[in-house]
């Protein structure tokens, strides 16, 4: 018999694709799940479901079953706004997250205000902290007014560009410098794209956070998720039913009142996939005991002093069972990395054993394990940068993030321009060095102070003081291709002098280590000069 008798009819070339709008995003996850489990097609399933039938059926396979896939379906947008910088890093920190956040180079953060801790009682903490603030945004507002001054001298604007582009672009460089002056507390606004399965980890994330403003975040979103949300047609649609309503007929006042009932409707974007969102007594519990592990196991591991170093590629020569426990004390410690990981190596396998263990001790069902057990990873690069550079290298979510508390421990960075000819010492010629300086470490100094009160959060509102000029400690683990992409992107021209220096030291480590694979990488030499019209 021949196989095109095998053949029917319009069975062959049938694909279709389709764009799909205006579905609720559990109707649509649940819709999209049935493809699994029924042979109907996805304009046949989405008009027999309703918002109860998918509630019905998250309810058994995601809560019972525990089918966490079927959350990644189902996509929502959030809008988070008139948060700290500070609540914004803890945020974002997810490996699976899509979302933008304001600019400090193309917007005045003097402008958006800025968190104030409660500190109940302890009204001295509390004017401390509002002074200090105050301090660093007029330290701020004088900075950038000195640098872009200095850059009008120096950068001639070319006849052939606008004068508006010209200052726009110069203005953009002022505030590039004068960001490492913003503290923590500074305000910002962000916007996520995010499955629900993302979100419900994030909630219950944030809601596991020692700081009282994050875990608030976490009980909003979580709110924001189940209540109605906000429709960005009601207004169109409420004009739309009114013009039919006014029309003298019996029909369409019959049709404005069907459409005042769909337009109306409110959309309830996660109210199942996330309602059951709550602390997480794994990461609580294991946090507290990581940090009593760290203080036992590394108390004779010297305090790194300067001078510091920005990037430490560190090679492979230790155990699996070595990394990750290595990289759990990291994770609850300020030290380098590779002092950690040399130390750890030379302990008893029982009790690097133990170490292990205890980052699985208080797992539940349902958790995934820590982010410390995501080892393995080729490259290792233990970074120490300013905390807004760490914002704009946090973006990278190919690699493996673990990130280091705050703290003034490993002082602060100097905005001398990368994008200046080399020797020009941008705040000396603008005559606010001395202005930067006494700025941070008061802020510096004012943390420490407020995080030695009784209050049980100080220590937490303490970090909202530090300054974006603070350096921060992070391990980022990676394959080769994202330490490529991440060396390309981040030393180009147009980008913030302070990432482009840590991205040209991770090409050089990179270099140093695999020459023959480092040839292929189109860096740019930080060393040189550039073009700061050319963003």
């Amino acid at each position: 018999m021949s196989s095109k008798s095998f053949v029917s009819p319009g069975s062959r070339n049938a694909t279709e694709v389709f764009a799909v709008h205006g579905a609720d995003p559990e109707v649509l996850a649940f819709a999209m799940a049935k493809y699994s489990r029924s042979s109907l097609s996805m304009r046949e399933s989405l008009r027999e479901i309703g918002a109860q039938r998918a509630e019905q059926f998250l309810n058994t396979f995601y809560f019972q079953y525990g089918h966490r896939s079927i959350a990644d379906l189902a996509h929502i947008a959030f809008a988070v706004e008139r948060l700290s910088l500070l609540a914004a890093l803890v945020l974002a920190d997810e490996q699976r997250w899509d979302g933008q956040e304001r600019s400090t180079r193309y917007q005045n953060f003097l402008e958006s205000g800025w968190y104030l801790p409660d500190f109940g009682s302890d009204s001295g903490s509390e004017r401390l902290f509002a002074e200090t603030v105050a301090n660093l945004n007029q330290a701020y507002q004088r900075t950038t007014a000195a640098v872009l001054e200095v850059l009008r001298q120096r950068v001639r604007r070319p006849e052939e560009m606008k004068p508006e582009s010209y200052e726009r672009t110069l203005r953009a460089r002022a505030f590039d410098v004068a960001r490492y002056l913003l503290p923590l507390a500074t305000n910002t606004s962000l916007g996520q794209i995010v499955s629900a399965r993302t979100l419900e980890t994030q909630v219950s994330r944030l809601l596991s956070h020692p700081a009282a403003e994050i875990r608030d975040l976490g009980r909003r979103l979580r709110e924001a998720a189940s209540g109605p949300a906000w429709n960005v047609n009601a207004q169109a649609a409420s004009a739309f039913v009114e013009k039919l309503a006014a029309i003298q007929h019996d029909a369409a006042a019959e049709l404005a009142a069907e459409a005042a009932q769909v337009f109306g409707r409110e959309v309830r974007t996660a109210p199942t996939l996330v309602k059951y969102a709550q602390p997480n007594p794994y990461e609580i519990e294991t946090r507290r005991e990581l940090a009593q592990a760290a203080a036992e196991v590394l108390a004779e591991l010297p305090c790194e002093g300067p001078p510091y170093a920005a990037v430490d590629l560190v090679e492979r020569t230790e155990s699996l069972e070595v990394e990750i426990a290595a990289t759990l004390l990291y994770s609850a410690s300020h030290h380098p990395y590779r002092r950690i990981r040399d130390l750890v190596a030379g302990l008893p396998a029982a009790r690097v054993a133990e170490l292990v263990d205890l980052g699985f001790r208080h797992r539940g069902r349902h958790d995934e394990a820590l982010r410390a057990f995501h080892a393995g990873a080729a490259l290792r690069f233990d970074l120490l940068m300013d905390i807004g550079a760490f914002r704009d290298m946090h973006r990278h979510r190919r690699c493996t993030q673990i990130v280091q508390g705050f703290t003034d421990a490993h002082g602060y960075e100097l905005p001398g321009s990368g994008d200046l000819p080399a020797g020009v010492d941008i705040l000396a010629e603008a005559g606010a060095l001395d202005d930067y300086r006494s700025a941070v470490e008061s802020a510096h100094a004012a943390s420490r102070r407020i995080a030695a009160g009784a209050a049980p959060e100080a220590a937490q509102s303490a970090l909202y003081l530090l300054p974006l000029a603070t350096r921060v400690r992070s391990l980022f683990k990676m394959d080769f291709a994202e330490a490529q992409y991440i060396a390309e992107l981040r030393s180009a021209p147009a980008g913030h002098f302070s990432y482009r220096r840590v991205a040209w030291e991770m090409f050089l480590a990179l270099q140093r280590q695999h020459p023959a694979l480092a040839k292929h990488i189109r860096v740019t030499d930080f060393t040189e000069p550039i073009d700061i019209l050319k963003r």
